[in-house]
């Protein structure tokens, strides 16, 4: 009878195992595709002859491809696991969604982790060095040859990294243990340099969210159609068609010798064109479109991230007050055993709402930093150098998601994985801090984006505006023709 018993467990445990893999591998292949359609629509089409040069491309396409469902499924495994704990408490006996377990989430949590290291470690580098190889001297010319090149710089760069940590780790922290730990490559040292990389990504988010919360105000006012108040949108429209005829006629009458002046007055003319076509827009919207959808969503915005302050702002008291608030402090009672939000299953989405407007935002902000705006990627026109570095952005960015929202204090969702082991978030300065920052400098952001405008006129007023003292960001120059209707030249 123990026997029969022991065989059916084994059964049952092997039906399970098989099971998870199914649901694993079916969630990563839906992100797989539609993050290969995402990088073929922004990749350029000049790439893809058929030669050598296309094999690398296309070897480094399906690598970047992989890294960026990693990173969607990063994105989606904090979501994912709200959702699942409050669908385990609502209906624990059901048996449609019996595959829903605590077993199947841990191995999700573990795969994110694993396939972000596979891929920030081993396929980015080596997509990297192989697009950029060309076979060491003396050999034949191949893709053998561009092979070996990109695994010996591969073993240079992992020895690099590995003296660099390795110092590092002895001037932090000086001692046995931590010298020996380093001895386990797979263990102590991955995981080690994994939790570099994600403080990173962290301090990365801590940069780009707070600008791209502010940023979002102007992004959505160029996605939607504006309230035309005092404004004569029929008057702005036969303006700007004057001056797109004008500067037609002067392109015509341009002699060819003459380049830098054509590409100039394309340049304009383009520019024209694209706010007539904003402006018609304008007209054909409906008047609840202007109206309503407008100002709801400018509202909805503010909510999001008035929410988002004040959760920082508790969980500072919090930390103050309460230790088990640390995101490695007590574990909680276990997925679906009790919910994790005061207010059930509608905190619940709304964790998920912020969480996912979060990442939005860092992702907004982090094209709209100076240093990085040269990424940002262009429809059908951009290398596979550049989507091999946006892809290794997005991934860090989104393998700190999880970590950033649980110190911020977003959700109380324990990290699991080696997601949970890193050793900084034991830190209780370290915690407070960037929870400190992360408030403080959202708040700045958030009214310098909301007192821009009154800043400029007092600078008008008083006579400074000439010497420059006013930092005028991009999106308000961008935005300045589409707000008036019409460039003040005219």
């Amino acid at each position: 009878m123990e026997g029969h018993d022991e065989v059916s467990a084994r059964e049952q445990h092997f039906h399970s195992q098989v099971r998870e893999t199914t649901i694993c591998f079916l969630l990563f292949a839906i992100l797989y595709v539609v993050s290969y359609f995402i990088i073929r629509r922004y990749k350029r089409k000049s790439d893809e002859q058929e030669d050598e040069d296309a094999i690398v491309n296309r070897i480094s396409l399906f690598l970047s491809t992989f890294t960026l469902a990693v990173s969607a499924g990063a994105v989606l495994l904090l979501p994912f696991s709200i959702i699942s704990n409050e669908i385990l408490l609502s209906f624990p006996q059901n048996y449609y969604i019996q595959w829903l377990n605590g077993s199947l989430i841990h191995g999700l949590w573990n795969l994110a982790s694993l396939f972000s290291n596979l891929c920030l470690f081993v396929l980015m580098p080596f997509a990297f060095f192989f697009l950029e190889s060309e076979g060491f001297a003396g050999l034949k010319k191949g893709i053998r040859a561009r092979i070996l090149e990109t695994l010996v710089m591969l073993l240079l760069l992992a020895l690099l990294i590995l003296g660099i940590v390795w110092v590092a780790s002895a001037l932090i922290d000086n001692d046995a243990a931590s010298m020996e730990s380093l001895y386990d490559l797979w263990e102590f040292y991955l995981p080690y340099l994994y939790s570099c990389i994600s403080l990173m990504g962290c301090l990365l988010l801590l940069l780009c969210t707070p600008v791209g919360l502010s940023r979002m105000f102007t992004v959505m006012g160029q996605l939607l159609v504006k309230p035309t108040i005092l404004e004569d949108l029929d008057e702005q429209i036969y303006i700007i068609t004057l001056e797109e005829e004008a500067l037609q006629r002067r392109l015509n009458g341009t002699s060819s010798s003459v380049e830098y002046d054509m590409m100039e007055l394309e340049q304009l003319l383009e520019n024209v064109k694209t706010l007539k076509t904003k402006l018609e827009r304008r007209k054909k919207a409906s008047a609840w479109e202007r109206n309503l959808v407008y100002p709801a969503v400018m509202v909805l915005l503010l909510i999001e991230t008035s929410i988002s302050v004040l959760l920082v702002v508790c969980n500072i008291l919090c930390l103050l007050v309460d230790e088990t608030a640390m995101p490695k402090g007590t574990r909680g009672p276990g997925i679906g055993n009790a919910s994790l939000s005061t207010f059930g299953f509608v905190g619940a989405a709304l964790e998920i709402i912020l969480i996912f407007y979060l990442m939005v935002s860092s992702v907004v902000g982090f094209y709209s930093l100076r240093f990085f705006g040269n990424f940002t990627p262009k429809k059908d026109d951009t290398t596979m150098t550049k989507i091999i570095g946006n892809c290794v952005s997005i991934l860090v960015l989104s393998s700190a998601l999880p970590v950033m929202s649980r110190t911020l204090g977003i959700t109380r969702f324990d990290l699991l994985g080696d997601f949970g082991r890193f050793n900084w978030l034991g830190n209780f300065y370290i915690v407070l801090s960037y929870n400190l920052l992360f408030a403080i400098v959202t708040t700045l952001c958030l009214v310098r984006k909301f007192t821009s405008a009154v800043r400029e006129e007092l600078f008008k007023a008083l006579g400074l505006h000439k010497l420059h003292l006013s930092n005028t960001s991009r999106d308000s120059e961008a935005t300045k023709a589409s707000a008036n209707g019409h460039q003040k030249a005219l």
